[in-house]
């Protein structure tokens, strides 16, 4: 038998029945796509998503999934990492999955990029790290409606150094057929303006590719250093799409959350 791991946070996070679940994704990217100025961008190898419930960041991290229209025919494989917020794990959890589930239906895990990670000592295998995880679930209906037939090599990150994470990122890098997301927050329960300082401060290092983002600056700061790292390696040029936090959307301003949307693109080599 298939192992499926089911939807933990459908009803909470995002809407549980799926005609409810599409009609708001669906307006989501509508209201995010990019703005028709002349020369359109060349679509992302790489984005960085919020993770909270839909009312609070779905907006923003549909600016980021909006980029993927040109692409959403091509992309055959989506390498998806977020924070561990349950289950402490050493390394990179592989869920131990066939496919998971949303109330849109199943995504197939790719079981080809589970073998090519497998032996590396930091990839584990732990259905508990991903049975309750939210910030990897949330993702999915964003990526089963804004692309159309994809795998999924879903990754939950726990004690990782930036290397360790883009070793894995290497070995999946692939073409044009393989997208990879990072799931991650910024600040946590800062008082607004506090919050607009420090986010604005830890996006300008995500722009500059620096690997030495904190817990306290972004809740999955492991997949983005080790991204961001990649980013490097590869001139993958950084873009801000939206920054915004709880406070600008369904929460009170005295203590939020911050939320980013960037993407990632293949860069010029010459020196800038």
């Amino acid at each position: 038998m298939p192992q499926v791991r089911p939807p933990a946070v459908a009803g909470s996070f995002y809407p549980g029945r799926s005609q409810t679940l599409s009609h708001d994704v669906l307006a989501m990217l509508a209201s995010a796509k990019p703005d028709a100025t002349g020369t359109a961008a060349p679509p992302p190898k790489a984005l960085i998503v919020p993770h909270a419930g839909y009312i609070y960041s779905g907006a923003t991290a549909a600016q980021a999934y909006a980029q993927l229209g040109a692409v959403r025919h091509t992309i055959r494989r989506v390498v998806l990492l977020g924070p561990v917020h349950r289950v402490p794990v050493r390394g990179l959890a592989l869920p131990g999955a066939d496919y998971f589930a949303t109330p849109l239906g199943e995504i197939e895990v790719d079981q080809n990029a589970v073998a090519a990670i497998r032996a590396l000592p930091q990839v584990v295998v732990s259905p508990a790290a991903h049975a309750q995880e939210h910030s990897l679930e949330v993702q999915l209906p964003f990526l089963q409606l804004a692309l159309d037939d994809f795998k999924l090599l879903p990754l939950a990150v726990g004690d990782a150094t930036p290397a360790e994470v883009a070793q894995v990122l290497e070995l999946l890098w692939g073409g044009a057929e393989t997208l990879i997301v990072i799931s991650s927050d910024l600040s946590h329960f800062l008082p607004y303006a506090t919050a607009q300082a420090v986010d604005r401060a830890t996006v300008q290092g995500m722009l500059q590719l620096q690997t030495k983002l904190n817990h306290q600056q972004a809740c999955g700061a492991t997949p983005v250093n080790g991204l961001l790292l990649a980013a490097r390696q590869h001139h993958l040029q950084p873009h801000l799409l939206g920054l915004c936090n709880s406070g600008d959307t369904a929460g009170d301003k005295g203590r939020v959350v911050g939320y980013a949307a960037l993407a990632f693109t293949p860069g010029e080599n010459h020196a800038h």
